[in-house]
């Protein structure tokens, strides 16, 4: 559970396929909450590192929506569930790590252990956000499905999850994104 005055008021776990938005959702959010009320964590970060310590490749690049990051994707997912299959909570412990601000987006919840993990670790302030695009919205951010990335578990473990505690639609509609945005924003005021 959260630990008075030491743990977050509010977890976020964000979750969507590829160029759904996450990203931009995440960003919108605590642009409008405050750096010093907000954090943006990202799940990918500490393994990234990772991986790039241990395959010595340059870390700043894999965090990028660029090619040289898509190079390396596959290996990446394959090497990352080799690690969550010894330890699930691995990039999760680390992510939070020092983290004191009280609102934790995390933008990249990709797996039904990362859910867990953040539930067991602070409970009732853990809620599940699921943001989705229509395939062509996504497309026309730059998708391209790729087999072996978007058919595995890191684009699909959470698509039967079902029990989201918010949907962000963002098929393109900037009015129809602000009001939801804001709807979660209320919410996340509310727990300040």
């Amino acid at each position: 559970m959260a630990q008075r005055g030491g743990g977050p008021r509010l977890v976020l776990l964000f979750s969507g396929k590829r160029k759904s938005g996450k990203d931009f959702v995440t960003e919108a959010l605590q642009s409008r909450l405050g750096a010093d009320t907000c954090v943006v964590l990202r799940l990918s970060g500490p393994l990234k590192e990772q991986y790039a310590q241990e395959h010595g490749l340059d870390f700043r690049r894999l965090l990028d929506a660029s090619t040289y990051k898509e190079a390396y994707r596959r290996d990446m997912i394959l090497w990352g569930e080799e690690k969550r299959q010894a330890d699930p909570g691995f990039f999760c412990r680390k992510t939070v790590e020092g983290v004191s601000q009280p609102v934790w987006l995390v933008s990249d919840t990709r797996r039904m252990s990362d859910i867990q993990w953040f539930r067991e670790a602070y409970g009732a302030v853990t809620q599940t956000v699921r943001v989705v695009a229509s395939e062509q919205s996504r497309q026309q951010r730059g998708w391209v499905f790729t087999p072996g990335v978007d058919d595995g578990e890191s684009e699909c473990g959470l698509d039967n999850f079902g029990d989201f505690d918010w949907v962000i639609e963002n098929h393109g509609d900037p009015q129809r994104l602000e009001e939801q945005l804001e709807n979660l924003i209320e919410f996340v005021r509310s727990r300040l």
